[in-house]
């Protein structure tokens, strides 16, 4: 793990496997709806975002990149600078996300990120909003649902964590 990267298994599961390279400013998280397991010899860049996905061994994730909850990336996948794997994306063994790409749906269809229109009418089902908080994206008051719900998980874990270990986290 290099300066500044964060691993954070929250209410959750975190598993690392062996020669797993985690760059600066890299933020790797769990929670208690998804788990995060990352294979072994696996290369997670500067900046990248990694929330509570499965990675294969062997899987590189570039600069920037953000792979978002319950994901799957399969043995061998590539996501290039900032790539984009959508939540509930499933990327095949191999597959690669180029620059600026995003994967989104199962099985992922990689689009450039000029194409809206599609990558929103794959995304759109997924449910980002309910997948992740539990909150119906349609609501009239979605967002303060979002934001009330996420603030009482930070408050949560924050009582957790013993009072000297806070600093240490």
């Amino acid at each position: 793990m290099l300066a500044g990267a964060i691993l954070d298994a929250g209410d959750g599961v975190l598993a690392v496997g062996e020669s797993v390279i985690v760059m600066e400013q890299a933020v790797l998280r769990a929670s208690a709806r998804f788990a995060l397991t990352v294979g072994d010899h696996v290369l997670i860049g500067p900046h990248a975002s990694v929330s509570g996905a499965w990675i294969d061994d062997e899987v590189f994730v570039a600069t920037n990149a953000a792979i978002f909850p319950g994901a799957v990336l399969g043995r061998g996948a590539e996501v290039r600078v900032n790539g984009v794997v959508q939540v509930r994306t499933r990327l095949e063994a191999g597959a690669t996300v180029p620059i600026g790409w995003v994967a989104v749906g199962d099985p992922a269809p990689i689009l450039p990120p000029d194409r809206h229109d599609e990558i929103w009418a794959a995304q759109e089902p997924l449910d980002f909003p309910g997948t992740v908080f539990g909150v119906d994206r349609n609501a009239p008051d979605a967002m303060v649902q979002l934001t009330e719900r996420y603030s009482r998980a930070i408050e949560r874990l924050s009582r957790s964590v013993p009072r000297g270990a806070r600093d240490r986290r």
